[in-house]
C-alpha cells in the first residue's frame, strides 16, 4: 500500500491509548470503546505482547477503524507495526524516518512534538497531524504560541494529562486543537469494562459539548 487509506474527517478525533493492555483483554476493551464512539485505537509498543494485540485488533475490527501502535520510536519498530496491517502510528518523539515509512504505508501518523522546529520538520515529513506531548509541560500559553505559527488546518492533538471533561478539553479546542490522545484518564489495566465505558462516554460527551 502506498496511498492514504483513510479519511480523518470520518473519525472522532480522540485517540484511545491502551497502555499496558494484555492481548486477552484487547478485543473486549476496544469493543467497549467503539460502542461509545471511539474509532482510533492505539496500543503502545511498551505494552505486553503489543504486536500480537495489534494483529488481534486488525483482524477483529478491520480497516474501517484507525488501529495501530504508539511509542513507535525506531524504523524497525514501525516496520513491525506496518506488517500487522495497522493503519495508525503514533510516536512520543520526532523520528522523520518513522513518519516517512508510515506515510508510504498509507498509515495515519502522529509524531510527538513539543517545539516549532519539531512541528515543522514533522509536517515536512508528511505527518497526518501532530501529537503535542507532553501538553502538561507545554501548557496552554505554550500551545497558544505554537498554534499561532503552525500552517492553517494543521491537526494538533494534545496528549499527556488531558482528562475526559469539558474543563480539560475546551481551552485547547478553542485555541484550535483538532482532538486529543487519552491515556490513563480513559484506560488503565486494572479498570473494569464498566469503568472504561464510563470514562469513554464522558470523554465523547465532553468533546461533543465543546464542539
Amino acid at each position: 500500500m502506498d496511498t492514504q487509506s483513510f479519511d480523518l474527517d470520518e473519525h472522532l478525533p480522540l485517540i484511545a491509548i491502551l497502555r499496558g493492555i494484555e492481548t486477552q483483554d484487547v478485543v473486549a476493551v476496544t469493543e467497549t470503546l467503539i460502542e461509545e464512539g471511539f474509532t482510533m485505537i492505539e496500543v503502545p509498543l511498551n505494552s505486553p505482547n503489543a504486536i500480537a494485540s495489534i494483529k488481534t485488533l486488525v483482524r477483529a475490527f478491520g480497516p474501517q477503524y484507525l488501529i495501530g501502535a504508539g511509542t513507535v520510536v525506531a524504523p524497525n519498530w514501525a516496520q513491525e507495526v506496518i506488517e500487522t496491517g495497522a493503519n495508525l502510528i503514533v510516536t512520543p518523539n520526532l523520528n522523520e524516518a518513522v513518519v516517512e515509512m508510515a506515510v508510504r504505508a498509507g498509515c495515519a501518523v502522529f509524531p510527538g512534538i513539543a517545539t516549532p522546529t519539531e512541528a515543522f520538520a514533522a509536517l515536512a515529513s508528511g505527518a497526518t497531524g501532530l501529537k503535542l506531548f507532553p501538553v502538561s509541560n507545554v501548557g496552554v500559553e505554550g500551545y497558544k504560541a505554537l498554534q499561532s505559527v503552525l500552517p492553517e488546518n494543521t491537526r494538533c492533538f494534545p496528549v499527556g494529562g488531558i482528562e475526559p471533561t469539558v474543563e480539560s478539553m475546551k481551552t485547547y479546542l478553542d485555541l484550535g486543537a483538532a482532538g486529543f490522545g487519552l491515556g490513563s484518564s480513559l484506560y488503565k489495566p486494572n479498570m473494569t469494562l464498566p469503568q472504561i465505558r464510563q470514562n469513554a462516554n464522558a470523554a465523547v460527551k465532553s468533546y461533543k459539548a465543546c464542539t
